[in-house]
């Protein structure tokens, strides 16, 4: 992955190296709040069914938009950082 020597020095960026982490604790933050959501939906039943089942079906989408706004964010900055490798090989490939 990377080394502590690379956060001291700035010849190669750390955070392609740990987006993926970043992503997968969004995640699974996502999936806890849906399920956190999913619980007080059920108990919400007891007294309304319509409204808890409304906030059942609110909780799985926003679950399933968070996972996906996740993705989305992680890959806008792979795309950002691989972006800047190409240019560079553009660069060095341009000065020989």
């Amino acid at each position: 992955m990377f080394s502590l020597q690379d956060l001291f020095q700035w010849e190669r960026f750390i955070t392609p190296s740990i987006i993926k982490i970043f992503y997968w604790l969004v995640v699974g933050m996502s999936v806890l709040y849906g399920m956190a959501g999913a619980v007080q939906a059920l108990s919400m039943m007891v007294s309304n069914f319509f409204v808890g089942f409304l906030m059942m079906v609110a909780s799985v989408i926003g679950m399933v938009v968070g996972i996906i706004f996740a993705r989305i964010i992680a890959e806008f900055i792979l795309i950002v950082f691989r972006m800047n490798e190409h240019l560079g090989a553009l660069r060095n490939r341009g000065e020989m």
